[in-house]
C-alpha cells in the first residue's frame, strides 16, 4: 500500500508531521480524522521522498513497530482483553519474527504472565523503551496512553531515520547507475567507434587519444575495477563491525560537510525524545540516560550520552553534562537547563525532540537539494568527455575531407 505524508494538529493542539500507510488519500485522511487530527496537509510519498523500510533483513523495523503500537491501541479501545488482542495481531502482523514473539507473549498471557513479562522474554524484538513504557502503563492503569505514545515515537524514529536513508540511498542510486553506463560505453560503445578511426589512419586529438587509452584498460581489466568496489564495499562493512570503524564513519557523519549537520540534529532529536518519553514513564534520570544511549546510532554520542550518565550519577544537572561532552549543540544544553529550573524537564526535553524533528527534515530537504546539482553536473562532464572524444576526430576528418574537394 502506499504511503502518505502528512502534517496535522493533533488533539492536543501540536503539530506533527508524520506519515501513515493507507490503500488511498480518502482513507488516509478518514484514518487521520477518526484519530482526532485537524489535516494541514497530506500527499502520497513518491520513490525518492518515501519511508525507507528493508523487510528482508528480518529484525522488525521502526515502521513495524509503529504499526504493532497503532494497531494495539484501536482493538484494545473495542474493549477486547489483552490475549484477545495478541491473537489478532500476531495472526495480522507483517514481520515473521515480530508475529512469532506476539504468538508466545499470547500464550504467556493466558498462563498468567504479565504483559511486561512477556515482553521481556524477547530483547532483540522489543526495545528496553516499550517495555519500561509498558510497565509504566500497567502500573498507571493507563496501557492504551503508554502504547499511543509509543506509537508517535516510533513513527518519528522511523521518519528521522528514512530522512537520513533518503539523502544516502538518492546519490547511490546516481552512482551506481553511471558506473553501469561508464562501463557500458568503455568496454561496447566506444570501441566501436575508435576502431573505425584506427582503420582510417586518421589523425586522433589528444582526448580522443586518453579516453581510447581509457577504454582499452576497461575491456582488459574491467574485473579488477568490479573486484576493487566489491572489496571496498565488503571491507568497509567489516571495518564498521569494529571499534576503529565505528569511530571513523561516526567521526565521518559528523564532520563531512553536507552530512555533519544532519547527523546532529537527528541525534538531538532522538536523544530529546527518548529521554521526554522515559522521564514521563517514571524512570530516573540515570536510567533513562543509560536507555537512551542505547537508542543512538552514532558511536561518538552513545558516549557522549553514557558520560552525561556519569556526570549525572556525581551530582551534576543534566544541562551541565551535555555541555560538558562538547558534542551536542549549546542550544540543548542551554534549553534543558531553562527546563530543569522551571521544573519541567519532561517538557522542555519534548519542545526541543519536536524542533529537533523539523530541522531535520529541513536539512534533508536542503542536502538532497544540494545533492541533485551536484551529482548531476558531475554525470554532465562525464557525457561532455565522451561526447568530444567522438565527434572531434569526425569534425576534423569532415574539414579535411572540406579542404580536400
Amino acid at each position: 500500500m502506499p504511503f502518505f505524508s502528512y502534517v496535522a494538529i493533533d488533539k492536543h493542539g501540536k503539530k506533527i508531521k508524520e506519515s501513515v500507510e493507507a490503500s488511498s488519500l480518502d482513507t488516509a485522511k478518514n484514518s487521520l480524522r477518526g484519530a482526532g487530527y485537524t489535516i494541514l496537509e497530506i500527499k502520497e510519498q513518491n520513490p525518492l521522498n518515501r519511508d525507507i523500510n528493508l523487510p528482508f533483513l528480518g529484525n522488525p523495523t521502526a515502521k513495524h513497530m509503529a504499526i504493532f503500537c497503532r494497531q494495539f491501541v484501536s482493538i484494545l479501545r473495542s474493549g477486547v482483553p489483552i490475549s484477545a488482542v495478541l491473537t489478532m495481531l500476531g495472526q495480522q502482523t507483517e514481520n515473521a519474527k515480530l508475529a512469532a514473539a506476539v504468538r508466545e507473549m499470547q500464550a504467556d498471557i493466558e498462563k498468567g504472565e504479565t504483559l511486561t513479562g512477556s515482553m521481556r522474554k524477547h530483547p532483540k524484538i522489543f526495545p528496553n523503551m516499550l517495555v519500561n513504557m509498558v510497565a509504566a502503563g500497567e502500573e498507571s492503569g493507563n496501557l492504551e496512553d503508554s502504547f499511543r505514545q509509543m506509537e508517535l515515537y516510533f513513527e518519528k524514529a522511523k521518519r528521522t531515520k528514512s530522512a537520513v536513508t533518503r539523502v544516502m540511498i538518492y546519490p547511490c542510486i546516481l552512482l551506481v547507475v553511471m558506473i553501469i553506463v561508464l562501463f557500458v560505453m568503455m568496454t561496447k560503445i566506444i570501441p566501436m567507434f575508435l576502431q573505425t578511426f584506427k582503420e582510417m589512419n586518421a589523425e586522433l586529438p589528444t582526448l580522443t587519444l586518453m579516453v581510447m587509452a581509457v577504454s582499452d584498460w576497461f575491456v582488459d581489466w574491467w574485473w579488477l575495477l568490479l573486484l576493487i568496489l566489491v572489496v571496498l564495499v565488503v571491507g568497509g562493512i567489516l571495518f564498521d563491525h569494529t571499534n576503529k570503524g565505528r569511530h571513523f564513519f561516526g567521526f565521518l557523519a559528523r564532520k563531512l560537510p553536507l552530512v555533519g549537520k544532519l547527523t546532529v540534529r537527528s541525534a538531538c532529536a532522538t536523544l530529546c525524545r527518548t529521554m521526554s518519553l522515559l522521564l514521563a514513564s517514571g524512570l530516573t534520570l540515570t536510567e533513562s540516560l543509560e536507555l537512551a544511549a542505547g537508542n543512538m546510532n552514532n558511536i561518538y554520542f552513545k558516549e557522549a550520552v553514557r558520560s552525561v550518565r556519569g556526570m549525572v550519577t556525581e551530582g551534576w544537572t543534566l544541562s551541565r553534562g551535555i555541555q560538558e561532552t562538547r558534542v551536542f549543540p549549546p542550544m540543548v544544553s542551554n534549553l534543558v537547563g531553562v527546563g530543569e529550573e522551571a521544573g519541567d524537564l519532561q517538557g522542555m526535553l519534548g519542545k526541543l525532540a519536536d524542533y529537533y524533528d523539523e530541522e531535520v527534515e529541513e536539512a534533508t530537504q536542503k542536502l538532497l537539494a544540494a545533492l541533485e546539482p551536484i551529482v548531476i553536473l558531475f554525470m554532465a562532464v562525464f557525457v561532455v568527455i565522451i561526447v568530444f572524444s567522438i565527434f572531434l576526430p569526425m569534425l576534423n576528418m569532415t574539414s579535411a575531407y572540406d579542404q580536400y574537394l
